[in-house]
C-alpha cells in the first residue's frame, strides 16, 4: 500500500504519495534492516525547530491573497512560495508518521505525529483561498498566464484541475471552514487505530505447538497453520476478542462514514462516491463496472475454492481453510536472499530499472522485521520529495514476505521514477497507479518463481498464487469495494450504521462471494474491523482495479518487447502530471472497459485448468 494525501490540496498538498530487477549480486555487507530517519531530520530536536519554523511561516501566504489575477508573475510567486512550504510540511509529516510507526507505545512519538497531522491541517487551511481565487480570476486569465511565463507549466496541470472542480468549490470562507475540520475527521481512524493495534487485549492460542498473540500480525500468521482443528479455534479466538468491541469499532465506522457525507455534501456532490472518485477525476462507472464484473465472475472464484479443497484434502471448505499453502514449501527468504531474488524477477523492466532498484534496496530506507509495538502491515511513504521514499515492512521470511517486499518495492521505485521525471508539484500520483506498480511487481515475481519451480508441488504452490492474487487482490478487494458502497449507500438513505449492522452487511457478501459450499460462521461478519482501509473512502476498489492494469502490462512486459516495457515505465514516470485512467488508456490498457477485467479473469480460468490437469 501507500501512504498519500488528497490531490484537491494539489497546490498545496501536490506530493503525498507512494511509490526487482536484476543484476548478479556480489558478496556485500549485511543489508540495513532499520531505516536512518536522520536523512530528514538528525533529531527530534531538530524537527521541533523546523515545526515551528513552519508554523511561524504559514501566515506569509496571505500577502498573496486576492493578487492572484494582477499579473503572471504574481501568481508564479505564489505558486512557488506555497510549493516550497508544501515540501517542508510534508517532511515534518513524513518523519512523524514513520517515528511513530515504529513503537505505538511511545507516547512522546504519538504526539508528534498528532502534531504534524495538526501541521497538515494548518497548512491547507492555510491555503485554502487559493482554489476560489483560481476561480473567480478565471480560466481565461488563469490559462493565458500560464501561456506566458514558461516556469507556471508545472503549476498547469494543477490549474486545469481546479478549473475542472468548480461546481464543487467553496468559496473562501467555506473552503478554510472544510480545511479546519481535517483532525476532526480523523479520529475515527485514529480511534480504531489505537483500539486494534494497542488497546485490545488479544488472546493468545496454541499453534504448532507454540503460544501465538492473536493481534492482528499474530493472527495473519496463525490462520496458516496447517492443522485445521487450530486453524479454527484461531478464527474463533479472534473474532470472539473482536466481538467484545463490535459496538464501539461499529460507532467509529459509521461516524467515518458521517464525515465522508458531510464533505460530499457540503461540495454539492450526489454523494459520498460522486465525492471520492472525482478527485481523481475516475468516472464513478468504474467503480461500478468492476464490482459487476467480479460478481459476473463469481463462479470462477468458487471453483478456486473447490480446487483449494482438494488440494488440501479436505471433506468441505470452510472459511478457515482460505489461507494455508496448498503444498508444502519448505524454502526460506531472509532478507538478502528475497533481494536478489526481487532483482532477478524484475529484470524484464530493463537495466536503468534494474540498477535504480539494486541501489535502492540496499539502503537503509527500510524498517524491515516486526516487532512489539510497532505498527502491523506494509507501506511506503514518498512525500519527502527531496529525499527518498520510505518503506515500512514485517518481515517473516515466507513467500509471503518475499511477495510484499517486491510489492512495496514497486510502489518505491514509483515514486523514485516520477520524482526523476517530474517536479515536485506534478510528481504526486494518485492510488489508481500506484497500486499498479506494486501489483506488476508481485505478478513479475510469481511469473519468475514458477520459471523455475522444481517439482509438480512447487509448480501447484505458485498457480495458487496467481489464484491467491484473483482472490485476494481482485475479488475480496472488491468485495471490499461493494461493503463500502452498500454502507455509504445505507447512511445517505437516512438509516443507521450499528457495530451489528456493519457485520451483518459484510456476512451476507461473505456468502455470496464465497458460494454456499463454503462454510462461514456468523461471527466472522465482524471482519470489516480487520482492514483500516474502510478508514480511507473508497480507496480499496483500486487494489482491484490495479490488478488487473497489471495484469494486462505484465503480459505485455514479459513478451520481451521494449516498446510494451516503454509504455509502462512511461507511466511510472508520469507521476501526477495527467488523471490516472488517461494515463492507463494512453498505455493500451482502457479501465472503462469490462474487457481487462474479462481477460484477467479469463487468465483466472486457464490457471484453474493447469491445476486441475496436474491433479489429474
Amino acid at each position: 500500500m501507500t501512504t498519500n494525501l488528497s490531490r484537491r490540496q494539489a497546490l498545496l498538498l501536490a506530493a503525498a504519495a507512494a511509490a526487482a530487477p536484476g543484476l548478479a549480486l556480489a558478496a556485500e555487507p549485511a543489508l540495513p534492516a532499520v531505516w536512518d530517519l536522520t536523512e530528514l531530520y538528525p533529531t527530534d530536536a531538530a524537527w521541533e525547530a523546523e515545526r515551528q519554523a513552519v508554523e511561524a511561516d504559514l501566515p506569509k501566504i496571505a500577502a498573496f491573497k486576492g493578487r492572484l489575477g494582477e499579473s503572471a508573475a504574481t501568481l508564479r510567486q505564489a505558486s512557488e512560495a506555497i510549493s516550497a512550504l508544501t515540501k517542508r510540511v510534508l517532511r515534518l509529516f513524513v518523519y512523524a508518521t514513520l517515528k511513530g510507526d515504529e513503537d505505538l507505545r511511545i507516547a512522546a512519538n504519538q504526539e508528534r505525529r498528532l502534531m504534524a497531522q495538526q501541521l497538515l491541517s494548518k497548512a491547507t487551511e492555510a491555503a485554502s483561498w487559493v482554489s476560489p481565487e483560481v476561480l473567480e480570476v478565471g480560466a481565461t486569465k488563469i490559462r493565458g498566464f500560464v501561456a506566458s511565463d514558461p516556469a507556471l507549466a508545472k503549476f498547469r496541470f494543477n490549474f486545469e484541475n481546479t478549473l475542472r472542480q468548480a461546481p464543487h468549490t467553496l468559496d473562501d470562507a467555506g473552503e478554510a471552514l472544510l480545511a479546519s475540520t481535517g483532525p476532526a475527521l480523523a479520529g475515527p481512524q485514529q480511534i480504531r487505530n489505537q483500539l486494534v493495534l494497542s488497546d485490545i487485549p488479544w488472546p493468545e492460542v496454541q499453534v504448532d505447538g507454540k503460544t501465538v498473540r492473536l493481534d492482528s500480525q499474530g493472527y495473519t500468521a496463525a490462520r496458516a497453520t496447517r492443522d485445521r482443528t487450530e486453524r479454527k479455534a484461531v478464527f474463533d479466538a479472534f473474532f470472539g476478542a473482536f466481538k467484545v468491541y463490535e459496538s464501539s469499532l461499529g460507532a467509529t465506522l459509521a461516524t467515518k462514514v458521517q464525515g465522508d457525507i458531510f464533505t460530499a455534501r457540503a461540495r454539492k456532490y450526489p454523494s459520498s462516491l460522486a465525492a471520492a472518485v472525482d478527485g481523481p477525476n475516475i468516472p464513478e462507472a468504474v467503480y461500478r463496472t468492476l464490482i459487476a464484473e467480479a460478481n459476473r465472475g463469481l463462479p470462477i472464484l468458487h471453483r478456486y475454492f473447490e480446487v483449494r479443497r482438494r488440494l488440501l484434502g479436505l471433506p468441505d471448505m470452510a472459511y478457515w481453510d482460505i489461507y494455508p499453502p496448498v503444498t508444502k514449501l519448505e524454502a526460506r527468504f531472509d532478507l538478502p536472499t528475497t533481494r536478489k531474488i526481487s532483482l532477478e524477477a524484475m529484470k524484464p523492466l530493463g537495466p536503468e530499472y534494474g540498477e535504480a532498484f539494486a541501489r535502492a534496496t540496499a539502503a537503509g530506507w527500510v524498517h524491515v522485521y516486526p516487532q512489539k509495538g510497532k505498527a502491523a502491515g506494509a507501506y511506503v511513504f514518498g512525500a519527502a520529495y527531496d529525499v527518498h521514499p520510505y518503506m515500512l515492512l514485517n518481515h517473516d521470511g515466507d513467500y509471503e514476505g518475499l511477495s510484499t517486499y517486491a510489492h512495496e518495492w514497486g510502489h518505491a521505485m514509483h515514486t523514485l521514477l516520477a520524482q526523476k521525471a517530474q517536479p515536485f508539484e506534478l510528481s504526486n500520483y494518485p492510488t489508481f497507479t500506484a497500486e499498479v506498480a506494486s501489483t506488476v511487481n508481485e505478478q513479475l515475481l510469481v511469473a519468475h518463481m514458477l520459471k523455475g519451480a522444481k517439482d509438480k508441488d512447487e509448480r501447484l504452490f505458485y498457480l495458487d498464487r496467481v489464484c491467491e492474487t484473483m482472490r485476494s487482490t481482485f475479488y475480496r478487494q472488491t468485495m471490499f469495494a461493494e461493503f463500502e458502497l452498500a454502507i455509504h449507500e445505507t447512511a445517505e438513505k437516512g438509516q443507521a450504521l450499528s457495530g451489528r449492522r456493519l457485520s451483518g452487511i459484510y456476512l451476507d457478501l461473505l456468502k455470496r462471494y464465497h458460494g454456499p459450499k463454503v462454510t462461514i460462521e456468523p461471527a466472522y461478519g465482524l471482519e470489516w474491523a480487520l482492514p483500516a482501509h474502510f478508514f480511507r473512502d473508497f480507496y480499496v476498489y483500486q487494489y482491484a482495479t490495479s490488478v488487473t492494469a497489471a495484469s494486462a502490462f505484465a503480459e505485455r512486459i514479459l513478451t520481451g518487447k521494449a516498446a510494451e516495457r516503454d509504455a509502462y515505465l512511461g507511466v511510472l514516470r508520469a507521476g501526477g502530471s495527467d488523471y490516472p485512467v488517461d494515463l492507463l488508456k494512453k498505455a493500451g490498457v482502457d479501465m472503462t472497459s469490462p474487457e481487462p477485467y474479462r481477460t484477467m479473469l479469463g487468465k483466472f480460468s486457464r490457471t484453474l485448468d493447469e491445476m486441475e490437469k496436474l491433479l489429474g
